[in-house]
Parts: structure tokens; sequence; C-alpha cells
């Protein structure tokens, strides 16, 4: 074995808009927007943002 410390992963990670999980950006799913940008760290965090967005609009609405 070595002493030597493991190096930080060089690649960027970004945050997940839902669970705030990091992720590497280069495995993030981006929707885009034409106001924003944002990064799920897959399709069930994606789905739970727009469930989420759907039942704030609704109750908005009421």
């Amino acid at each position: 074995m070595t002493d030597k410390p493991i190096a930080p992963s060089a690649e960027p990670k970004i945050t997940c808009a839902v669970c705030r999980h990091e992720v590497p950006l280069s495995a993030a799913f981006t929707p885009e927007g034409a106001e924003y940008v944002e990064h799920f760290c897959g399709l069930e965090c994606y789905q739970a943002f727009v469930a989420e967005a759907k039942r704030r609009e609704a109750a908005g609405k009421a």
C-alpha cells in the first residue's frame, strides 16, 4: 500500500436541484429553459421536480 493521498477528481461536479447529491457535470441530466438551467442526478429527480412545480402551480391557482 502507498501513503499517497487520493487526489480529488478533476472533473467538475454539480449539485442535483432535488436531492442535493453531487454528480459529475458530464453525467447530470440538464433540461434547459429559456431563463434557467437546472441539473438533476437522474430522471427520477427531474420527474419529482416537475411534479412539485405542477403542484405549486395548481396551489397558486386555487
